[in-house]
């Protein structure tokens, strides 16, 4: 009878391949949710709670799970930040036709 000498490793067998990069496709794909809450109290008083919620996943993943927030964002999506000036540039437009109106 023979016993192992070491104990598997938590992502499987040592010699299975599994490495760094692996682990993060598959945290990527897959994704991941970390939730936490960290509370200070003193004498039954709450002075303090913090509140963590960590999601990692890649875009497309993230975009499953209906989180796109990045999207409406000028200062992450070029997208955005177009949208962001033809909405500025009607408003503008506007005021003008109406300053115009005015004048006239």
């Amino acid at each position: 009878m023979t016993t192992p000498s070491r104990l598997p490793g938590p992502y499987g067998p040592p010699d299975s391949g599994a490495n760094l990069a692996d682990i993060l496709e598959r945290v990527l794909d897959k994704g991941i949710v970390i939730a936490g809450d960290i509370r200070i109290n003193l004498l039954d008083i709450e002075l303090l709670t913090i509140k963590l919620r960590l999601v990692v996943a890649s875009v497309e993943r993230a975009k499953e799970m209906g989180i796109d927030w990045w999207e409406d964002d000028p200062s992450l999506s070029s997208g955005a930040r177009r949208r962001e000036l033809a909405e500025e540039n009607e408003r503008l437009r506007q005021r003008i036709a109406a300053l115009e109106a005015d004048s006239a």
